[in-house]
């Protein structure tokens, strides 16, 4: 039997015919959002005219200093340089993040909604992200159907999957599955056809959109054969929401994991560009890399404990407490507990951000869902509590400049409360979700010709030479 009868005979979703977003014409950007419902359109208006804007600036600026770069920054890991440029979000450490210069409320606020839905759509946040623009629902509703029509798998991918062995982690699997999917690549073939770089952003947005659409396929095939027993993921219904499609493929029928997952999938997408699994996506782009292999070498940084692992960590240290206090534990008990966990030289996961310095937006938002929705459910009242005794905690004993939670605090507890359990996925729907904010930055960063990344670095010896010589004034 070949493959792609063997693939249809399982009920895997099966090829479609692919309806790529036609170009358009470059034009001058309005001042009022454009009604377009095709975003490549869009897109072709308002990169030339953002490239205008940034060439006037850099004539008139190129030498402006904008930082002073310290010698406990280059050993640092960078944090605080300023050194690339992101346009789809920005992260202020007092105001938390925000999309395009809306903030998390504001976009829960003005973003559409699945019809009876009350939180937005992550095909508004994608158009947001790639526009500056807020959809309205006919715009939003024409990329649901656009990546519905996208969703199929070739048949090398999927027997690649359903090959995997069981002990393979799922984010192995999501990143040798996107690096395969590159087989796809519109830009990779146009690019080795020699088309003109102004044309780049063109096919980078064709994969870019091709590869949203086939993630959550991707995505629940490693879940149904991890944790399923290899049952088929059914196929794309049309009419139906990009998260709806991934919550019914991953085998959930309840209304409000849809509703979660909608809102996770926003919340994780984007969070400026130096975080690492953006920047290496931006830095593998940047050699003119296809997004397939570009987006892959993104997930390899998000599958680190130090990025996508930490709200399984948090799982783990919330049920340590349990197992080590109970269930009816007292606030002075938790207290003591907390304390004595950090004077033991550990620390409490899910608090403190590299930037952050306040409680994250995007935990607030988490906590307002469950409180409307599972208020007494017993992870999140232990989440609340210590959300109320942790900082105090953190500031008496000086282990942290941000004792505020951060995202991963608690979007392990609300998936645990509607049934996905396994935790080592949970990275994986962070992976989905970030991909959104990647494939936007890429679009842009290839719309407006940035350069290979290659920053200079330097030797201990040649860092204590430029330090003596600052040090004396230069002579």
């Amino acid at each position: 039997m070949s493959i792609a009868a063997t693939f249809a005979r399982r009920g895997h979703v099966l090829a479609k015919n692919i309806v790529p977003a036609s170009s358009s014409s470059v034009g001058h950007m309005s001042t009022q959002p454009d009604q377009s419902t095709n975003l490549k359109e869009v897109l072709a208006k308002k990169i030339p005219a953002h490239n205008k804007k940034v060439m006037e600036f850099r004539k008139e600026h190129a030498n402006t200093v904008i930082q002073k770069i310290t010698i406990d920054m280059v050993y640092g890991g960078m944090r605080s340089m300023k050194g690339m440029v992101t346009e789809t979000s920005v992260l202020d450490p007092e105001e938390g993040i925000r999309f395009r210069g809306y903030t998390i409320p504001e976009c829960q606020k003005l973003l559409p909604k699945a019809p009876g839905g009350g939180e937005p759509l992550p095909e508004a946040i994608w158009w947001l992200l790639c526009t500056g623009d807020i959809p309205n629902e006919k715009q939003v509703a024409a990329i649901s159907k656009e990546w519905a029509s996208r969703a199929d798998l070739p048949d090398h991918v999927v027997q690649m999957l359903d090959n995997f062995p069981s002990n393979l982690h799922p984010m192995s699997q999501l990143i040798a599955a996107s690096a395969a999917l590159n087989t796809e690549s519109k830009y990779a073939q146009a690019y080795a056809q020699g088309i003109p770089k102004a044309s780049y952003w063109e096919y980078v947005y064709e994969d870019s959109m091709n590869l949203l659409a086939k993630l959550p396929t991707v995505a629940a095939m490693i879940y149904r054969n991890l944790y399923r027993d290899g049952t088929s993921v059914g196929v794309i219904d049309p009419a139906k929401d990009w998260s709806a499609n991934f919550a019914s493929m991953l085998g959930y029928d309840d209304p409000m994991f849809t509703e979660l997952l909608r809102l996770y999938l926003v919340i994780h997408s984007d969070h400026e560009g130096g975080n690492v699994s953006a920047h290496a996506c931006h830095l593998v782009g940047s050699a003119l890399s296809d997004p397939y292999l570009s987006f892959a070498g993104g997930m390899a940084g998000l599958a680190g404990p130090l990025h996508g692992l930490a709200n399984q960590e948090v799982l783990v240290f919330l049920n340590k407490i349990v197992k080590e206090i109970g269930g009816d534990y007292s606030e002075k008990q938790l207290r003591d507990w907390v304390w004595n966990h950090l004077k033991s030289g550990q620390v409490v996961p899910g608090y403190g951000h590299a930037v952050l310095r306040k409680t994250d937006p995007r935990y607030e938002c988490q906590r307002q869902f469950a409180l409307k929705h599972l208020p007494d459910d017993s992870m999140f009242k232990l989440v609340s509590t210590l959300y109320k005794l942790t900082p105090d905690v953190l500031l008496e004993q000086g282990k942290a400049k941000n004792p505020w939670p951060n995202v991963d605090a608690h979007s392990g507890v609300l998936l645990q409360h509607y049934g996905m359990k396994e935790m080592s996925y949970y990275t994986v729907l962070f992976g989905v979700s970030r991909a959104l904010g990647c494939l936007s930055q890429l679009i842009w960063d290839r719309g407006m010709g940035l350069p290979l990344e290659r920053p200079k670095s330097h030797s201990t010896e040649g860092l204590m030479a430029l330090a003596k010589k600052a040090s004396s004034g230069g002579s």
